[in-house]
Order: structure tokens, then C-alpha cells, then sequence
């Protein structure tokens, strides 16, 4: 299955290959015979790529090559992250090794486990059956309130975030990122920032947060409907749950068809046995325990704000040639978009 997410030829590869394949035979079980590397399609963030050889399967993912935002692209978050939450009931794929000096390839990396599995870039999940699709959609609910069910400090990652004053802490953290890549006035990305910061609901616990948390990120069983890895945990960290949540509820925000933006606001999702966004939030709801939720459309605006940011770093970087994938200015160009459906919700 992990076939249908990689590129149809093997294109000419960002470093050396014989000196990455010398390093990784130090520290790969059963990498046998000559490994081909091949890059996975998609993704605008860090370069990721397959590894195969006589003796299995491996997935690198590295830092992009050039000049990145700060904060940005911490490929070494992730390593700890997943190799933190290996014995909990968050399905990770098995970490193998993190490579933090940029001499071998040019940048940070790590490898892990490839994970056989189905893989849906597209949210409405083509060719699965209704009754599936929703038992999928569930299991992706139930798995975030595992994570968020997790004892971070038990798991080892005490440090990994601070745990207080998360969303005031994240706002302006945002703030700066779009400001450092702000190409053209967006006038909602203003107002939001704006207002973000001046309606912070009080109180909230402190759980891991994945920050990226959906669909695509997900790995679910080559034939069943069950969440067989959590990927892509750039942006985790120690924060608040509800704003975890509501980025995973945005499709049902966003209108469909734009390029990189999981969208369902206008899908017959009843047709295709995708559950409302309420039967999630009351699913999520039952497994881990969260009460009735105050302030929803804050954490939806909040959510809203910080992808307009990161569309707007990706277009940034689409203008210096310098981003991941190659539709990466026309995704980027759905920030101001997004924004303005951010401040729609925070408008009630």
C-alpha cells in the first residue's frame, strides 16, 4: 500500500546516496544488498522518503534544504515524540535512529518503520464503503482521546512543552510566523491575531498535543478500518486538547476541492457515512471523558488562524524555491481563505 504514496520514477535524489546507505547499514536491522530510495509524493513540510532493501522496509524523514523559519521543521521533536509514546495505546510506527548533524546529507534526519497501510490524502477517503468510512472516521476520534489520555510526564517527556499558557503562547507564536512571511495584506490574519489574544478561555488541562492531527496523517489497516499509525508530529507539544481537536474538525469548515485543504463543508457526508461534526465531538467526548465544550468556536478560530500562518509560510517558501512539493504556491494561496473563515467562526 505504501506503493500508491511514493513518486512513479526515482528522481535524482537531494545527497549522496552511498554515503546515507554506509551510515544506515551501522544502524538498520537486516538492511541487505543495494537499498533503493525513493521519495514519497505529497506533504509541504519535510522531505520524506522510502527505503528499500533485501531485508525491509524503512521511511527517512529530513529537514528541508535552505534557509527555514524558526521553530520550524523540528524533525528531532518528532523522533522523541513517537519514540516517547511507543508503549502507550497511540500507534507509532518503531523508531530506529536520529541523525542530528547535517554533514552526512545536509541536513537532520531520522529513520523509522515503514508501515504498511492505507494512506488517504484526500479526506472523503475514495473507495472505502460507507459503513467503513465512518468506523474509520470513529477510530480516528478515539485514537486523539487516547493521546490525549496519555501521562506525558510518565512517557518521558517532561520539557517537551510548556504546559501553561498555551493558547496565548501559540497565538503569538503564529503572529510572528506569519508576520515574518507575509507576502500581501491579509486583513482577516490582522483581526484574528487580534482577537485571538484577547479571548483566551480560562482554565484547560494540558495534554500532548499533535498539531497536525487528521486524515492524511493517519495510517489505517490495509483491509480493516482500524488506526495502525499516527504520523507527521512536526508541530506536537505539550498543550491544550480542544485546540488539537478542532484542527481535526476543520474540514467540516472548509469547502472541498482546494488543493492541500482537506475539505467537507459542502460533501454529502451523510451519503458517505461520514459522521457530523457533533457525532465526532460527542465521540471523542465518550472516550476521554471531556465534559460539554465551552467556547467551540474559539479553538475552531484558533485552529483556523494557525493553518492560514502555515500556508502562508509554505507560499513564502513556494516564492524562494524552497518548498517541499511542487503545488506548494497554489496551496499556499489559500491562506487568506482560511483566514476568513477563522474570523467568521470568531464571530459566532
Amino acid at each position: 500500500m505504501l506503493a500508491e504514496n511514493i513518486a512513479a520514477t526515482a528522481s535524482a535524489l537531494p545527497f549522496d546516496q552511498d554515503r546515507l546507505v554506509c551510515f544506515l547499514r551501522d544502524h538498520l536491522p537486516g538492511l541487505a544488498g543495494t537499498p533503493t530510495i525513493r521519495r514519497f509524493k505529497g506533504g509541504q513540510s519535510n522531505p520524506t522518503f522510502l527505503i528499500e532493501g533485501e531485508g525491509g522496509r524503512y521511511v527517512l524523514r529530513k529537514k528541508p534544504d535552505g534557509a527555514i523559519l524558526p521553530s520550524a521543521h523540528q524533525i528531532e521533536r518528532e523522533f522523541r515524540v513517537m519514540r516517547a509514546l511507543a508503549d502507550t495505546p497511540v500507534p507509532v510506527p518503531h523508531m530506529y535512529v536520529l541523525h542530528e548533524d547535517p554533514e552526512l546529507i545536509g541536513t537532520a534526519f531520522y529513520v523509522m518503520e515503514a508501515m504498511e497501510g492505507r494512506i488517504f490524502h484526500d479526506c472523503t477517503m475514495p473507495g472505502v464503503a460507507p459503513q467503513d468510512r465512518r468506523a474509520m472516521y470513529l477510530g480516528m476520534a478515539e485514537t486523539l482521546a487516547d493521546l490525549h489520555g496519555v501521562d506525558w510526564r510518565a512517557a518521558g517527556l517532561d520539557g517537551f512543552g510548556r504546559p501553561d499558557a498555551y493558547l496565548e503562547r501559540q497565538v503569538a507564536l503564529w503572529t510572528r510566523q506569519f508576520d515574518k512571511s507575509r507576502t500581501e495584506p491579509i486583513e482577516a490574519m490582522d483581526r484574528l491575531s487580534q482577537w485571538l489574544a484577547a479571548h483566551v478561555p480560562a482554565g484547560g488541562r494540558a495534554t500532548i498535543a499533535h498539531g497536525d492531527y487528521r486524515v492524511g496523517n493517519l495510517v489505517f489497516d490495509p483491509q480493516g478500518t482500524q488506526v495502525r499509525a499516527v504520523l507527521d508530529w512536526e508541530l506536537a507539544t505539550i498543550g491544550h486538547p480542544l485546540a488539537d481537536l478542532a484542527y481535526n474538525c476543520l474540514p467540516y469548515r472548509l469547502v472541498s476541492g482546494l488543493p492541500g485543504i482537506p475539505g467537507l463543508a459542502d460533501v454529502d457526508i451523510g451519503t458517505l457515512g461520514i459522521p457530523s461534526e457533533r457525532e465526532m465531538l460527542d465521540h471523542y467526548g465518550a472516550r476521554s471523558g471531556q465534559g460539554e465544550i465551552a467556547d467551540w468556536n474559539y479553538y475552531l478560530a484558533f485552529a483556523l488562524f494557525r493553518t492560514a500562518a502555515i500556508l502562508q509560510g509554505i507560499h513564502a517558501r513556494a516564492l524562494q524555491n524552497n518548498a517541499a512539493n511542487e503545488d506548494a504556491l497554489q496551496v499556499g494561496r489559500n491562506a487568506a481563505y482560511v483566514a476568513g473563515v477563522g474570523w467568521a467562526c470568531a464571530r459566532g
